[in-house]
């Protein structure tokens, strides 16, 4: 992992407002709190807000974008939701709800003064999750939707998780992982050396773990367990939290704009599941990348970017 000592203050908190980013103030039932956010270029037509995975994660894992979005003349905008690494991380389990999480988006779109003129929202896992569930709120205030790597329910996914991609694990490995998940050792250093070894790479990023990017090995190094743990639960080969009875499969339907799901054929999500996400939108698109994984992003680049770009200018206006 790397040496984190250049990306914090001397407070050891991270330069929070380094190079134009800003602070938004976020109205909670325990109070105001602040979420980081940085905008990058300027295109009054196409504003994409990503949405991070964990729940507990960083933006970091997006950086991959500013080596291909620029280029395309669109405007994007980076945001770390509260309890995240780069915003401010309350010691208050009640806010780790996913109702408060979409009002939180919802204020952050405020702030930036997006609208249905120009506001596409991204999310990526447990952000596609958010970002599902926003449409399902707040549908009026999309010119589009891109929901990334994310099945749209939590059992389903759980039941692929289980009917395979654990069998096609190493079953000796896969005994001694649910073995210290059994005995609630997963801060076990072997817990995530078993994973890295046996799920890791295979699923979550297709790259030796020494040659895994920067900015994931960094945003893995910031995952906030406070917040993950409450809602994604302790395991890494399924889902156990708050989350387990999201199901929102059904009421694809009423999400009426423009709206991209992208899967991976070495996912952790079943990519036909989320093929089929999209023929149940009104207006959805399936993008399939053949070589990527959880983080297809990154390991299937091409892929992901290309399409991800023509859906925003062919939605947004091409200028």
């Amino acid at each position: 992992m790397p040496d984190l000592r250049r990306y914090l203050d001397d407070s050891g908190r991270p330069d929070r407002l380094g190079g134009g980013a800003r602070l938004i103030p976020i109205q909670t039932p325990s109070g105001t709190f602040n979420v980081w956010t940085k905008r990058h270029g300027n295109n009054p037509d196409i504003k994409l807000l990503w949405l991070h995975g964990g729940p507990g994660a960083t933006h970091e894992g997006f950086e991959a974008c500013d080596s291909f979005l620029p280029a395309a003349g669109i405007e994007y905008h980076y945001y770390d939701q509260l309890g995240s690494f780069y915003s401010d991380q309350p010691d208050d389990p009640d806010l780790w709800e996913l109702d408060r999480f979409v009002d939180e988006v919802e204020q952050v779109r405020l702030a930036l003064g997006l609208d249905r003129t120009n506001f596409f929202l991204a999310g990526v896992s447990w952000g596609g999750l958010l970002a599902t569930e926003y449409a399902l709120h707040h549908g009026d205030a999309l010119k589009g939707l891109v929901i990334s790597n994310m099945m749209s329910s939590c059992r389903a996914y759980n039941t692929y998780a289980t009917d395979v991609l654990m069998p096609a694990m190493d079953q000796a490995a896969l005994a001694e992982i649910k073995d210290l998940e059994a005995r609630g050792d997963t801060e076990n250093p072997r817990y995530m050396a078993l994973l890295m070894e046996h799920h890791y790479v295979e699923h979550v990023l297709r790259m030796p773990a020494d040659q895994w990017p920067e900015p994931m090995a960094r945003m893995m190094r910031h995952i906030n367990p406070a917040v993950y743990v409450p809602m994604q639960g302790p395991s890494e080969l399924g889902l156990s939290g708050k989350l387990l009875d999201w199901d929102r499969t059904d009421d694809l339907a009423r999400i009426d704009v423009p709206t991209l799901v992208i899967g991976a054929r070495h996912d952790t999500m079943d990519p036909a599941f989320m093929a089929d996400m999209a023929r149940r939108l009104p207006n959805g698109r399936y993008l399939h990348c053949p070589n990527g994984s959880h983080s297809a992003m990154y390991d299937d680049q091409e892929t992901y970017f290309g399409g991800l770009i023509d859906f925003l200018l062919d939605v947004g206006g091409r200028g």
